[in-house]
This record gives structure tokens, C-alpha cells and sequence, in this order.
């Protein structure tokens, strides 16, 4: 939507949000849906800090840091309205689902080399086909399937956990997850009468910032679960009796 300042980065060329262009500043074209990136930067931070501390598998180091490109992407993407770095946003979204689909499933899946191979060429072709061919309503359906793949794993490693804690995760997954939809189906749907609204309540920036406590609930939640698999003894540890995290104990041959 239009605003008040000049556009620093040209005409707007990718898909626009319900909040005004260009009102705080020449240089940022959506102000709040790109700062509101910066908690999903800040709590993927602390999430690769606590992995890489206690030497959990790389792989959820890995996870950490594609939470930190997404949101990079995605600040990219809002401060510009480009449609390069709409792409530079809308493709690492795909990857971050594949790699989900690889920690949930891989632990029991027989063929180790298959499903990573698989992913990383279906990552590629991904990419390239994003890149070459702009299919709005197409991306949107693809990565829906993408989360509702891992619905199922997800619920299955809820029931077996017995932790109270870890269980409360999940269910703030779900929680934070559920209040982000809102957001954005209310910024999608009824930007018009918002448009008029004296107050814009910035629902796609709201959505931001429940994605990332949702980012940060699920690949903590995950690694509680993969710390069982491997019987390192997890337990939820509350920062300042608030911010979860995952603490462990491996045995001493490990």
C-alpha cells in the first residue's frame, strides 16, 4: 500500500502487505513486518548458541541457523517489496519445512543416505523452478502440504513424551501457531476495511513475531524428543524461570 515517502528501492515489483509503504522511511518500504523479523533472529541465535554448547547433532544447528536466513530473508523481502528477495524469502521457507521432514522422520528411516539425497535435489529443483516460474497461490498450496507432512510426526512424538514441560511446548507450538494464523488471514482478508481503521493493528507483523516463538517452541521441543532418542537424560530448563531451553546429559562414553 501506498505511503508517505519516496521509494529508495524503485517501483514495487512482489506481493504487497496490508501495511503502508515507505511511511518511516525512504529505505524501508514495509517498517514493522521487516523489524518484527528480528525476534526470529534474536531467539534462533540462542537456539544455535544452546546446540552448538552441548554438542547436539548438527543437524539442529543447521535448523537454527536456516530460522536466522529465513528471517533475514524476510526482512529483505518487506524492506524492498522486490520480488528477488520475495524469492529470497519464499524459497528458504520450503527448505526450513524439508529439513523439519528430515529431523522428524529420518530417526526411522532405514535407508540413512535416501531421504537426504531426496531432499536436497527436491530442495534444488525447488529453487530453480521458483526462480524461472512466479506461482503465488501454487507456493502457498506446496507449502501448506509441506507442514501438514509433519502434522503427524509431530503429534506422534507428543504422545510418547511423557515430560510435562516438553509437553507444554507443544502445545505452545500449536497455540502460537493457531494466534499467527489469525493475524495473517486478518491482514489477507480484510485489508480494505483496515486500510480505513484510524489504528492498523499490523496482523502480518503480529505474524511474524508468533513465528518466532513458534520456530523457537518446535526445534526446542524437537531436540527434547531427538535427547530422548538418544538417552541423554533432557530435561526443560527455564531461563530466569521463563525462557525454555533444553539441557542435557550425555553419558560419558558419548
Amino acid at each position: 500500500m501506498e505511503g508517505g515517502f519516496s521509494s529508495f528501492w524503485g517501483p514495487v515489483t512482489s506481493t504487497d502487505r496490508c501495511e503502508k509503504n515507505y511511511v518511516h522511511s525512504s529505505y524501508i518500504a514495509e517498517f514493522f513486518n521487516t523489524i518484527s523479523n528480528i525476534p526470529g533472529i534474536l531467539f534462533a541465535l540462542i537456539g544455535l548458541i544452546n546446540a552448538l554448547r552441548q554438542r547436539f547433532e548438527k543437524r539442529f544447528s543447521v535448523l537454527h541457523i536456516s530460522n536466522m536466513i529465513l528471517s533475514i530473508g524476510s526482512m529483505l523481502y518487506h524492506a524492498t517489496l522486490q520480488r528477488v528477495q520475495q524469492q529470497g524469502d519464499e524459497t528458504p521457507m520450503v527448505w526450513e519445512m524439508l529439513l523439519y521432514f528430515y529431523i522428524l522422520y529420518s530417526p526411522d528411516w532405514h535407508y540413512q543416505s535416501t531421504m537426504p539425497t531426496f531432499l536436497f535435489f527436491y530442495g534444488v529443483g525447488f529453487a530453480i523452478a521458483h526462480a524461472l516460474i512466479r506461482f503465488e497461490i501454487g507456493f502457498k498450496v506446496h507449502y501448506i502440504i509441506l507442514c501438514l507432512l509433519c502434522i503427524p510426526r509431530m503429534y506422534k512424538y507428543y504422545i510418547y513424551t511423557k515430560d510435562n514441560y516438553a509437553k507444554r511446548l507443544a502445545k505452545l507450538y500449536i497455540a502460537t501457531l493457531f494466534l499467527g494464523s489469525i493475524c495473517w488471514l486478518m491482514d489477507r482478508v480484510l485489508c480494505k476495511e483496515i486500510s480505513h481503521w484510524y489504528f492498523n493493528p499490523q496482523g502480518h507483523a503480529l505474524w511474524h513475531v508468533f513465528m518466532s516463538f513458534n520456530s523457537y517452541f518446535a526445534n526446542t521441543f524437537l531436540m527434547f524428543c531427538r535427547a530422548e532418542q538418544r538417552r541423554w537424560d533432557p530435561k526443560i530448563i527455564h531461563f530466569f524461570g521463563v525462557f525454555p531451553y533444553v539441557k542435557i546429559q550425555k553419558p560419558k562414553s558419548q
